[in-house]
């Protein structure tokens, strides 16, 4: 398979979606090196686009990708993993009909100009996960969630939890408190008005209040903060033309408009009543991950993110499903200072000038100050054009200080996910599946959360599980 990538010039980390995926049931893992933490008990679960093809037709961007969950259960006896489609609706009537029907985010319906007008875009599922005490829901921005069993992972079905009306969003980023339980998530309503939805919800996941906000724009809007008493949004200088959309003439993707003399909306929400606190405007940039934000001792708003000068990451995302890129999309992580009374923007900082991506802390800092941030990040020397992010690491803000894992050439990891020593708060580990180019194989490491240089245990997975977006960790009750 890697005569061909090279001779087209591709990438190693092409390998991983060239083929649609393969699922597999339950399966113990066999330990390649290293043992597994005695007190690592939980499940991992991770999402992405599983398969980017369909009787010979490719789909138009990495996010049009039909959702799959990867499931890796840790217990004392060992782990075992499990890799299943969301049978969405879509999903079942394009594999009965064996070609692709639908429009999504980055590509027309297939077919006459009726054909494209009448089909809706299909739900996905394909972008993370929220693990609720008793279920697993599969998350995509545009649509509800489907409720997929925690084990097996079969699609039970779309979740409206107890509020949602038929179609209506529930995005791919809810912020948990840690303390309280409470899920905070958003939704976009795009009408005659566009609207943003807010909720909140118990910790089984049931919305128990809603708030609903006029935008003067049709935007992109990935992700958000929760940040102390506050949630907070900042709205990219995108606009939607949404004429061609509902024509099928274009896909979402390529109607969005960077319009930087717009500037970035910034947006600060009262988490108790779900009211606006203030609206201010700030200079132009883009970002789809938020990687923390609290509220200082001083009572300055402090949002830490990736942050791209403009929305060239959109087409290299593109490029992206075809296994060969060539746009450059540099980002780096920054450090946003707000007065929340105000919404003004007092400072914007670099924190870290490494082109990064999917940034978190651990759950239990969510809208609290966290000393330690987990991320992706290109390896020095890396063409950014040319791969996707291929390392992982750990900022340390009392320090400055950046500790990168050592994966070797052609290895690319997913994004680094948090797991808590049950009984040390202080300790933990860093689960992330890699993909090995060179060995054409997918495989779950384990690394020390503060010295993670390198893995303490790799295991090996069945089938090689394309790269994902996604992922949560659900300790073990």
């Amino acid at each position: 398979m890697h005569k061909n990538f090279k001779k087209s010039n591709k990438k190693y980390w092409a390998g991983a979606l060239a083929k649609p995926a393969t699922e597999f049931s339950l399966t113990p893992l066999p330990i390649i090196s290293g043992n597994i933490p005695l007190g690592l008990q939980g499940s991992l679960y991770r999402n992405g686009p599983g398969r980017l093809e369909r009787g010979g037709m490719r789909m138009g961007h990495w996010f049009d990708g039909d959702g799959a969950i990867l499931a890796v259960h840790f217990t004392g006896e060992g782990a075992t993993a499990t890799y299943q489609y969301v049978q969405t609706a879509g999903y079942q009537e394009e594999a009965t009909a064996g070609k692709l029907i639908y429009a999504n985010y980055g590509m027309t319906a297939p077919g006459t100009f009726w054909q494209k007008c009448s089909k809706s875009v299909k739900n996905a599922a394909n972008t993370s996960v929220l693990a609720l005490p008793d279920q697993l829901l599969a998350l995509w921005e545009a649509g509800q969630p489907h409720t997929l069993d925690l084990q097996n992972l079969e699609t039970l079905g779309l979740d409206d939890l107890g509020s949602l009306s038929k179609g209506q969003a529930y995005s791919a980023h809810p912020k948990i408190d840690y303390k309280t339980g409470e899920i905070f998530n958003f939704g976009i309503s795009i009408g005659k008005k566009t609207k943003l939805n807010l909720y909140k919800s118990n910790k089984q996941g049931k919305i128990i209040k809603t708030a609903t906000i006029p935008l003067s724009r049709v935007s992109l809007i990935h992700d958000f903060v929760l940040a102390g008493q506050y949630l907070v949004f900042f709205i990219p200088p995108i606009e939607l033309n949404i004429l061609p959309v509902m024509l099928g003439f274009s896909s979402y993707s390529d109607a969005m408009q960077w319009k930087p003399q717009l500037g970035t909306q910034i947006l600060i929400i009262d988490r108790e009543t779900l009211s606006v606190a203030s609206w201010e405007e700030a200079e132009p940039w883009f970002q789809w991950h938020f990687s923390n934000g609290y509220v200082s001792e001083h009572g300055t708003l402090t949002i830490d993110l990736a942050r791209y000068d403009d929305f060239q990451t959109n087409q290299f995302l593109k490029e992206v499903a075809t296994g060969s890129t060539h746009t450059p999309a540099q980002s780096e992580l920054s450090r946003v200072h707000l007065n929340p009374q105000t919404g003004k923007v007092t400072a914007i900082e670099t924190i870290l000038d490494r082109n990064c991506d999917f940034p978190s802390v651990p759950p239990e800092n969510v809208g609290q100050p966290s000393r330690y941030t987990y991320l992706s990040i290109s390896r020095h020397g890396t063409d950014i054009s040319q791969e996707i992010l291929n390392a992982i690491a750990c900022f340390d803000h009392e320090t400055n200080t950046l500790t990168e894992a050592e994966l070797g050439e052609n290895c690319y990891p997913s994004e680094p996910i948090y797991a808590r020593e049950p009984h040390n708060s202080d300790q933990g580990w860093i689960i992330s599946v890699v993909y090995d180019g060179n060995a054409h194989s997918s495989e779950v490491w384990i690394f020390p959360s503060k010295e993670m240089t390198k893995p303490i245990c790799k295991l090996a997975l069945p089938q090689v599980v394309p790269h994902s977006f996604h992922g949560t960790w659900k300790a073990a009750l």
